[in-house]
């Protein structure tokens, strides 16, 4: 392990908060942990890299409890300890935020905060839990909605809720996964603040990000994971990002200009062949999500949409796809207007759908894989063949999609949610390319993925363009977003606030759009 003493916090001789030593972890035909030492001090933070599939969610959910390891010691403040459910982690001060959600949607943001936790007062009344809620939000500058179901909030939103709830609870090693995948700028800056508070405490954070900059404007220190094992531990200050990119997928990465068009590639349509025209949406509480959008994409180019999350990216996104029917104006699907709004119906016409929450919505999780990967193509053959499902055809195609997708499955009949978070948006993206010969409606299909496999997956998205059809990309990340995109429209409150040519890029008018201004209301 690299010397901490220029960085730690602690006393000397004070021992690791966290030590893993020699954890090892297997599953049938899969390496996911072996031989990792991890050493977490107090009044750090330490980032833990590795491409998807790397080992870094195994090595936590043991960690945590939610694994036990097959070998190795766990050790917390110098002590062996042996946990056998979460709950035995976090009585040992253990917490961790999760890449994909645990809150209860039917539940309120006040009501998930205090579901399970000792602090909560009995007896209490909604209004008391609500004030609670909203107190320890302020103290940890995560605006969240405290009397709002969780079912109505988008993915930014519920991330939010989550680091909430574990911040509250006072953790003393913090573990957060993909903390800022739906956070903007601003909040994510906010997080940090609250991090190193925390860390400044004598506390222990554990971050897990493929924001290379990121992490090293965050951490201390940084281990960098490969194959299941360890490849190196290094001070933050010591490292650059193509430094780390470089340890975590093996070779040097080289990032492609998505923009140019190879020779041979589809030319533009002259029409678009995915159009909103005065298209508004409400929600289950009847306030309006999207307000009289008017906007197409034509085959053969990339339409990004930017803005804050919670601004009607996950309702725009519905939309586009059949799953929400709007409640004024029209969607048209190469110049014929759509009559009735169901995925089914859109996936026939040629619509894909890249989800927001690959988990929710994109998968189901307790099917098996193959199963998931031939869900569009389900009623047709060969995966059907007169009204009769055939198994072997299914494996077959399932076994062309992974491959396309550069996902290695062990076993193609295990569930679905045992894959790695990026394995499965991969294979969610890879599906619905294959039908999307119209538009494909992306929604953040890089999130959760390593420098590496966000490369590919814009590689991806970026032949789909070159083969005729119409991109709607939508993302948080701007750089993503001009590196990519033809035009970038910028949604607000559910309202196209401008569309601007790539070319015409002006960051500062990017982001006064993205707050809700014009250039031409700065002066008012």
């Amino acid at each position: 392990m690299n010397d901490l003493s220029k960085n730690s916090r602690a006393a000397p001789g004070t021992p690791p908060l966290v030590l893993l030593k020699g954890i090892a972890k297997y599953f049938p035909g899969v390496v996911a942990n072996e031989d990792v030492d991890l050493e977490v001090m107090p009044g750090e933070i330490h980032a833990l890299l590795g491409e998807n599939g790397a080992g870094k969610s195994t090595l936590m959910n043991i960690l945590t409890g939610i694994y036990r390891a097959d070998a190795g010691e766990i050790i917390i403040d110098g002590y062996r300890v042996d946990f056998s459910s979460p709950l035995d982690a976090i009585a040992a001060g253990i917490g961790m935020v999760h890449q994909h959600f645990k809150l209860v949607q039917a539940f309120t943001v006040a009501e998930n905060i205090h579901l399970g936790w000792q602090e909560t007062p009995w007896r209490a009344s909604t209004r008391k839990l609500e004030a609670r809620t909203a107190e320890l939000a302020r103290s940890f500058n995560l605006p969240v909605r405290p009397d709002a179901f969780v079912s109505e909030l988008s993915t930014g939103e519920q991330q939010r809720v989550e680091i909430l709830r574990v911040l509250a609870r006072k953790a003393r090693a913090l573990i957060l996964d993909e903390p800022t995948a739906v956070l903007t700028p601003a909040e994510a800056r906010e997080l940090f603040k609250a991090l190193h508070a925390f860390r400044d405490g004598g506390n222990s954070v554990i971050f897990i990000s493929h924001k290379l900059e990121e992490v090293l404007e965050i951490s201390d220190r940084i281990t960098i994971l490969r194959g299941g094992r360890r490849v190196a531990t290094e001070r933050a200050a010591d490292c650059n990002p193509r430094m780390l990119a470089r340890l975590m997928v093996g070779r040097d990465i080289v990032l492609s200009d998505m923009r140019r068009r190879p020779k041979g590639a589809a030319p533009v349509t002259a029409e678009p062949v995915l159009r909103l025209e005065g298209v508004s949406a409400m929600a289950n509480d009847g306030s309006t999500t999207l307000s009289n959008i008017t906007l197409g994409v034509h085959g053969g180019e990339i339409l990004g949409i930017a803005g804050v999350a919670g601004n009607g990216q996950r309702e725009l996104s519905h939309v586009l796809a059949g799953l929400l029917a709007p409640s004024s104006g029209r969607i048209l699907i190469d110049g014929t207007p759509v009559e009735r709004f169901d995925p089914a119906r859109f996936a026939a016409l040629g619509i894909g759908h890249i989800p927001e929450d690959r988990l929710a919505s994109g998968l189901a999780p307790a099917l098996s894989i193959t199963q998931n990967a031939v869900l569009r193509e389900y009623g047709k053959p060969p995966v059907s063949q007169g009204g009769l499902y055939r198994p072997d055809a299914a494996y077959r195609l399932s076994l062309e999609i992974a491959k396309a997708a550069s996902v290695t499955v062990p076993d193609f009949s295990m569930p679905i949610r045992n894959l790695s978070g990026g394995n499965q948006q991969r294979l969610v993206a890879r599906r619905e390319m294959r039908i999307a010969r119209k538009a494909l409606v992306a929604a953040y299909p890089s999130r959760g993925l390593d420098v590496g496999a966000i490369n590919i997956m814009l590689k991806y998205i970026a032949e789909l363009r070159d083969q005729g059809a119409g991109i709607i990309f939508i993302s948080e990340d701007l750089e993503e977003l001009i590196s990519l995109s033809d035009r970038i429209a910028v949604l607000y409150e559910g309202k196209i606030m401008g569309v601007v040519e790539n070319r015409d890029i002006d960051m500062d008018e990017i982001g006064l759009l993205m707050g809700g201004r014009q250039r031409a209301m700065v002066a008012a």
